[in-house]
């Protein structure tokens, strides 16, 4: 499972999205030139905008599902991305980083934030899975 492995990540000095990221080059879910573009989505894409776990699911949706990939449907990647949006917000109510960490600090933030790595992993090992 990814969760557990991007847990590590986050807990050892990766971000929350690279932590999804790496994960996933681990499990063979992406291919490793997709990590360098992780760090950029970090902290809501450093402005509190889409948390980076989301963000970082969206580009391994793509990367799976998406135009010219294995699948050669694109509207997959599409209902994928869609889906996954639909069950964040039904775990965590927003996708907005800023939102989801308002009035956290410190060890608070990294404990939740680690929560939002394990939802945004059981949420993309779900979609994978269940591939077309």
């Amino acid at each position: 499972m990814i969760k557990e492995k991007a847990l590590e990540y986050f807990r050892n000095g990766y971000s929350c999205s690279e932590s999804v990221m790496q994960a996933c080059v681990d499990e063979g879910l992406c291919g490793s030139e997709l990590l360098p573009c992780a760090t950029t989505f970090s902290g809501g894409m450093s402005s509190g905008c889409v948390c980076g776990t989301v963000a970082a699911s969206q580009i391994i949706l793509g990367s799976h599902f998406g135009k010219n990939n294995k699948y050669e449907n694109p509207v997959v990647g599409r209902e994928k991305a869609a889906k996954f949006v639909e069950e964040f917000k039904k775990r965590n109510k927003v996708t907005c980083c800023r939102v989801l960490c308002a009035g956290l600090e410190g060890s608070a933030r990294k404990e939740h934030c680690a929560k939002l790595v394990t939802d945004a992993c059981e949420i993309l090992e779900e979609l994978i899975k269940v591939k077309v």
